[in-house]
């Protein structure tokens, strides 16, 4: 399994802001935390496992975070933090840098730095993503890096947005995936990521040539996912929308042994898959599926349907889903 997760509800109330930090203690780094909401403190933490990566979402309330030298010297990992904020606001200190932050930010921390947080959430819905990975794995230098230490990114537009919004996707599909996808997803992540901080500092001459590509390949990713509802996405529309030739496109795709067009039908069959088997869409017609996913012929979909998965939509539907609902393959019946 991929995906663990924890509630602190499973405890009694007066046991729950120890059980949330002996939690993240062993899933995160070492920290002192502090709550004013500690005599009922509810949190949960969601957490897709990379390898020495990993993104995990937290949802809790109030919580003061510092790391002293101290505790560096008693346990230090050397792993960047990266935070995206989803809920709330406080404030971060690290490195001489003191920011406040808000909804939207993206902000980068070292475990080999002391810093201090202050963190108020509204629980309704995520606090935070996280990613946390060795400094070794990020293709920048440390010395690029430490300048942008606890300074707010924008995820809400540019670069950040479309990191923002892979971490958003990570989280939500950590279900579907399998260990042979983690070298992708983590090559992924860490390249858009350094692509991230590149572009704030002007730094993009640190990247390397790959990592440049992995990264364009990242925001083509997103653009797609975003927009495969639209009948009209096209290849060119793909192209256009990143500045870029049709035949640097269809480069970029033919490292992974695919075309721009093959490319979007697969993604768009995918999602159709996994709205069949879900019963909740039962009531739901396939052409009606079909369409939504940008599908407007029922033949040509019924027909490239049967030929991706070996069955038509129509008896997928009806197969046991419970227990094969996240395979890329039907179950046998």
């Amino acid at each position: 399994m991929l995906v663990t997760e924890f509630s602190t509800e499973v405890v009694a109330a007066a046991e729950r802001f120890a059980l949330f930090g002996e939690i993240t203690a062993g899933s995160h780094i070492r920290t002192r935390l502090r709550s004013n909401d500690r005599e009922d403190f509810r949190a949960k933490v969601h957490v897709l496992d990379l390898g020495e990566l990993q993104v995990s979402a937290l949802s809790f309330p109030h919580l003061e975070i510092t790391r002293t030298a101290k505790v560096i010297r008693q346990s230090d990992p050397e792993v960047y933090m990266i935070n995206y904020h989803l809920g709330g606001e406080g404030s971060f200190s690290q490195a001489r840098s003191d920011t406040a932050f808000h909804v939207g930010d993206v902000m980068v921390l070292d475990s080999s730095r002391p810093f201090d947080a202050h963190v108020h959430t509204l629980q309704d819905n995520w606090s935070q993503l996280n990613v946390q990975f060795p400094h070794k794995l990020l293709p920048l230098p440390e010395k690029t890096v430490q300048r942008l230490l606890a300074v707010p990114i924008s995820g809400r537009s540019g670069m950040g947005g479309v990191f923002a919004r892979w971490l958003t996707d990570l989280n939500a599909r950590a279900g579907e995936f399998t260990p042979a996808d983690i070298p992708t997803l983590t090559s992924v992540t860490l390249d858009l990521l350094a692509s991230v901080i590149a572009r704030c500092l002007e730094a993009e001459e640190a990247l390397t040539p790959e990592a440049r590509r992995s990264a364009l390949r990242a925001q083509i990713n997103a653009f797609v996912e975003q927009h495969l509802a639209d009948p009209d996405l096209s290849p060119q529309t793909i192209a256009d929308a990143h500045h870029i030739s049709l035949r640097h496109l269809q480069q970029l795709l033919a490292e992974n042994d695919t075309s721009p067009a093959a490319w979007v039908r697969r993604r768009r069959l995918e999602r159709c898959r996994l709205d069949l088997a879900n019963p909740r869409l039962n009531a739901r017609p396939i052409q009606a599926i079909a369409e939504r996913w940008g599908f407007t012929n029922p033949t040509h979909f019924s027909r490239l349907f049967r030929a991706t998965y070996g069955i038509p939509p129509r008896d997928y539907r009806h197969l046991p889903h419970k227990a094969c609902a996240n395979r890329q393959q039907p179950c046998a019946e």
